[in-house]
């Protein structure tokens, strides 16, 4: 696989083009591939910057980085996604590799927090984000909030 090439944006700066497909990878995987009907659009879009990451100009890969203070006490990492054809080779990790150093640009040594799918926390804790909470149940998903400590990294 080639590698994913990554941008960050502003809501203000996408194009309705860009904010189309964001909404629409979204929700394929979230609604329709994971059986999950929820509210996806909870207002954090707004103050949030929009890790894309395309592949031949095709959007595979997508978070959204939120800023402190507006979901956590520290800034957060949610609507972590990849497209089923990219995954199991390494695009997962190379989002949240890119996701944390945009969290870094952005607000330094900031905590990271996520709310992650239990299923998932092998892959969270491989790159270093710890259990914050117990489970819970989130849209109707076993979850656990998450930790990733800034001061550990150099």
């Amino acid at each position: 696989m080639n590698s994913i090439d990554f941008i960050s944006k502003t809501f203000k700066q996408l194009s309705k083009e860009e904010l189309y497909q964001i909404l629409q990878l979204r929700a394929e995987v979230f609604v329709v591939e994971q059986n999950c009907p929820y509210q996806d659009l909870d207002n954090l879009d707004f103050d949030s910057y929009h890790l894309c990451g395309y592949l031949h100009e095709e959007l595979v890969a997508y978070s959204r980085v939120i800023k402190p203070g507006l979901k956590y006490s520290g800034t957060s990492i949610s609507r972590v996604i990849t497209k089923s054809s990219v995954r199991n080779f390494g695009a997962g990790k190379a989002l949240m590799e890119e996701s944390i150093n945009e969290c870094r640009k952005h607000w330094g040594q900031e905590d990271i927090f996520i709310s992650a799918q239990e299923r998932l926390k092998n892959f969270y804790n491989d790159i270093g984000f710890k259990i914050n909470s117990h489970s819970y149940l989130e849209d109707g998903i076993t979850h656990i909030e998450m930790k990733f400590n800034m001061k550990n990294i150099k």
